[in-house]
């Protein structure tokens, strides 16, 4: 019998990294891909990119409605009900083998909420990570701790996740799924991607990504004011703007860009871009802007240097071409003035070595065919005081 396997996403940006795990499970023998999308994927606001997974021939076993006409607190903590309960009708009627998440979204939250009470086993990916400017980081961690599998990217990763207590023969280093998909697909050319995107890129080029930022003192709308700001100075430069997560205060950013883009014509916007399109725009930009943690690890791997801005990322693994910035005008000013100089430029080679080799999708699929899930579901925990003691004991 197939061991199903119930895959979750809710964003544009996830499914692009999960796009390959999906793939490679619909290709292994002994396994059944189940597929349930929610979030913004159903959202004409956000483009409605549930279309783009089913033009890439993924069937989706179900559609879970969890937004709400309002990205306040209250608002959100009403959309996390919402899946409880789609979730746990969904996985009632699909009885899948085990749930596999990536990330810290709200809405993957409550999926993971749902298939612990129904004692789903699930597999998390992209664990350990932290992001101590928004409070995907208590989600994160909290989705750890109701996981019963974990693929983290790097080692560093890996031993956070030993630290919340986690057995260790339960947590996988399989690197990132961003550098995978770069290293497996063919990006568009550069004439292709201007056709695609229907305008020409200019001499120089930003592509800028902006979230909401949940934790920070400062409002997302005062920081995103505060770019906005430093990018008006820039007239001959083309800025491609991606619109931002349904997190918090996410709708006066969408018109706070677009409200931007109507007044200057170096400037575009999309709602969504797609994987393919995303990855092809930024191997053309002579930097990315923002605070995606696509700035720390695609753009990286692809050479392109990153303005990270604000705390939303703190705490992340990042390399020589990462500019932090403080989120005000003078600040990321500067660092857009070093993102364009020749002694940074010079830095951006060899960026990526921290990063993985690629095969994370095929490393995370071999576990899911292999690993045993005979009483997976009770957790023990793996406690690093007793360790210390024991291997002080034995000498080891």
């Amino acid at each position: 019998m197939n061991r199903k396997i119930c895959v979750v996403t809710g964003t544009r940006a996830e499914y692009g990294l999960l796009h390959r795990v999906m793939e490679n499970i619909k290709d292994t023998g002994g396994l059944e891909l189940q597929v349930i999308v929610t979030g913004t994927h159903l959202s004409p606001e956000f483009g409605l990119t549930y279309q783009e997974i089913e033009r890439d021939n993924i069937f989706i076993d179900k559609k879970i409605e969890v937004l709400l006409s309002s990205d306040t607190p209250v608002g959100l903590s009403k959309s996390m009900g919402l899946g409880l309960i789609g979730f746990s009708e969904a996985f009632d009627e699909l009885k899948p083998d085990l749930l596999l998440v990536l990330g810290d979204r709200y809405e993957i939250f409550s999926a993971v909420a749902a298939a612990m009470i129904a004692r789903i086993p699930i597999g998390h990916i992209s664990g350990g990570e932290t992001t101590e400017g928004a409070f995907d980081e208590y989600i994160r961690h909290s989705i750890t701790k109701m996981s019963h599998l974990h693929f983290v990217a790097a080692n560093e990763y890996k031993e956070r996740v030993i630290q919340l207590g986690e057995q260790p023969e339960r947590v996988f280093h399989v690197g990132s799924l961003g550098v995978d998909n770069i290293k497996n697909l063919n990006l568009m050319s550069r004439s292709e991607l201007e056709k695609s995107l229907g305008i020409k890129l200019a001499q120089k080029n930003l592509l800028i990504t902006f979230h909401p930022v949940t934790l920070e003192n400062a409002t997302s709308e005062k920081q995103m004011i505060e770019l906005l700001a430093a990018l008006e100075k820039l007239e001959s430069t083309r800025l491609i703007f991606t619109m931002p997560n349904a997190d918090t205060e996410s709708r006066i950013l969408f018109e706070l860009v677009k409200d931007f883009v109507t007044n200057h014509d170096n400037a575009y916007s999309f709602v969504s871009l797609g994987q393919l399109r995303y990855l092809s725009c930024i191997q053309f930009m002579d930097g990315v802007v923002g605070n995606s943690s696509s700035g720390l690890t695609e753009a990286p791997c692809l050479g392109i240097g990153t303005v990270n801005i604000g705390d939303r990322q703190l705490g992340r693994i990042k390399v020589d071409s990462v500019i932090d910035c403080k989120p005000d005008r003078e600040s990321i000013g500067n660092a857009l003035i070093k993102l364009h100089s020749e002694n940074f430029k010079k830095t951006l080679v060899n960026t990526s070595k921290h990063l993985s080799e690629g095969g994370a999708s095929h490393k995370i699929v071999k576990v899911l065919k292999d690993f045993s899930l005979t009483n997976i579901i009770k957790k023990s925990f793996y406690d690093l005081d007793k360790r210390k003691q024991q291997e002080n004991k034995y000498g080891r």
